[in-house]
């Protein structure tokens, strides 16, 4: 069986800043040495980022809180803002895909939530349900702390649900504010993940596909997980007194390059397709390099990652909703499948979406 998607709905904050407005603004937060400044600078430049959407910096600037600390906010601030604003977010998300997919909320018998850059109970799966409203009755499960992947994740959730239920709805909302978690102080390794990250929504509308009037919608037929070993310490994150604190290791484009190929290759097999069968792909921009570590092993050319890199540099890496931005994209344009989308997180893990 498969999980058709029957509607998708993005949604963006306030608060939308270029790149370069990124890079000065930073600059002053920190407070860095000339040379200091000049490699900030550069590293913006080399992300092929353009703006993003940075709400949770423009609500720090709303409060005063800047100069107040030379570590930034506390974490209880930022999570005080991620419960005032990811709720009107994910509201807005989910009812465009609601829209789009001509059904109710009251039709909506499952809600899988994804999220990673916030945590408060109970949370905005029921800002969900009130505000939208869904049923009280709807069924619900949070996928949380996943990072980047976390969509696919939430997929393969939603994907189980439809399955169980013929008869349901199911709807997906993948939300983060990524620009809370910015982190104050002059560090290297977190600086990149500053010049990295926005804010964004995504929601998703699936059903189990209807036998008698089959459709050309897209269907979510498979997915796969891979954790490369011995790399805890390549990425992850940690609660820290002034926000989550990532750490992003040089070695994670390596063993992206690496193990990519041979894991997609045994994966697709299974599934009786080639590499060389993948028609479209869906890549998880969290920068332009890890972009490049799928590239070259797989031998795709430009054409193949243009709406993922055009992604990255109208909004950021958004997190978990990314993926869920670049197919509404290759949807739109009627891209041709199968369709292969794949993301990274914290494990090292990579996550893989099979889309006929």
């Amino acid at each position: 069986m498969s999980m058709e998607v029957i509607g998708l709905g993005t949604a963006l904050p306030a608060g939308q800043v270029s790149q370069a407005e990124a890079a000065e603004l930073s600059s002053r937060l920190i407070g860095l040495s000339e040379d200091q400044e000049d490699w900030l600078t550069e590293l913006y430049q080399l992300t092929g980022i353009k703006c993003r959407h940075l709400s949770g910096l423009r609500a720090f600037g709303d409060l005063g809180v800047w100069e107040r600390s030379e570590q930034g906010p506390t974490t209880q601030l930022r999570m005080e803002i991620y419960e005032e604003q990811v709720r009107p977010l994910a509201i807005e998300a989910t009812r465009k895909a609601l829209a789009a997919a001509d059904t109710h909320p009251d039709e909506i018998t499952h809600l899988v939530t994804v999220s990673c850059t916030g945590f408060v109970a109970p949370g905005f799966d029921i800002g969900l349900i009130a505000g939208l409203p869904l049923a009280p009755t709807v069924q619900r499960t949070h996928v949380g702390f996943m990072g980047c992947h976390g969509a696919i994740n939430g997929l393969k959730v939603a994907r189980a649900f439809a399955e169980s239920q013929p008869s349901g709805r199911v709807l997906l909302c993948a939300a983060e504010l990524c620009s809370l978690h910015f982190q104050f102080g002059w560090d290297s390794n977190r600086s990149v993940a500053n010049a990295l990250f926005g804010d964004g929504a995504a929601a998703l509308v699936g059903a189990v596909p209807d036998p008698i009037r089959p459709s050309d919608a897209w269907k979510l037929t498979g997915s796969g997980s891979c954790l490369i070993p011995d790399t805890e310490d390549a990425m992850g994150w940690k609660i820290g007194d002034h926000g989550f604190q990532m750490h992003l290791s040089k070695r994670i484009t390596h063993l992206i390059a690496e193990h990519i190929k041979p894991w997609l290759h045994d994966w697709l097999d299974s599934r009786d397709l080639a590499i060389e069968d993948v028609a479209t792909w869906a890549i998880h921009p969290g920068g332009p390099r890890i972009l490049e570590s799928v590239m070259g092993p797989l031998g795709l050319d430009e054409r193949a990652v243009e709406v993922s890199r055009n992604v990255l540099s109208e909004y950021g890496n958004m997190s978990s909703p990314t993926i869920l931005f670049i197919l509404d994209r290759l949807r739109r344009r009627g891209a041709p499948r199968p369709c292969v989308a794949l993301a990274f997180g914290p494990g090292l893990a990579i996550e893989a979406a099979l889309f006929s």
